[in-house]
């Protein structure tokens, strides 16, 4: 995605993103009054410069987490015209699916009908139907999500 979001940027895009973290993160460091703040029992606190602005959350449990569309809700959709999502591959919605050989993992578009394209490493299974890209070739991928999905939507 690094790679990524400048080349859908040079295209004029406004892009969010969603990435979905398996471990506990700090966005916050003691001392900072945010920090002090979720500290002492804020359950929602935001964050705001003239340059930039976070919400921080805090789950009772985990369970409380959002699922992805209450994400989506979250944000300010007016100010973008996509979303990228790492992660969440169990939910459907249009994705593409990295693949790298070396990691020996099982392709999910054979069970996943949301995976659109398939970018890979090596050379795909035969008989797939659906596009393959070079996960090494950014652009290529770029020009995918530009002409096939951003344009055709």
């Amino acid at each position: 995605l690094r790679q990524l979001i400048p080349l859908l940027k040079a295209r004029g895009l406004r892009i969010s993103v969603i990435k979905h973290a398996h471990h506990h993160f700090e966005l916050d460091f003691p001392g900072k009054d945010s920090y002090e703040l979720r500290k002492a029992g804020a359950d929602q606190t935001v964050i705001c410069t003239t340059t930039r602005m976070a919400l921080i959350t805090e789950f009772d449990a985990p369970s409380a987490e959002p699922d992805l569309q209450q994400i989506i809700d979250m944000l300010d959709t007016r100010r973008v015209d996509m979303v990228l999502v790492e992660g969440y591959k169990d939910i459907h919605f249009p994705k593409i699916e990295l693949h790298r050989a070396t990691l020996d993992r099982p392709f999910l578009y054979q069970n996943d009908p949301s995976v659109i394209a398939l970018a890979c490493d090596d050379s795909p299974p035969e008989g797939i139907k659906i596009p393959v890209l070079d996960i090494n070739d950014v652009e290529t991928i770029a020009n995918f999500i530009y002409t096939d999905f951003y344009s055709a939507a």
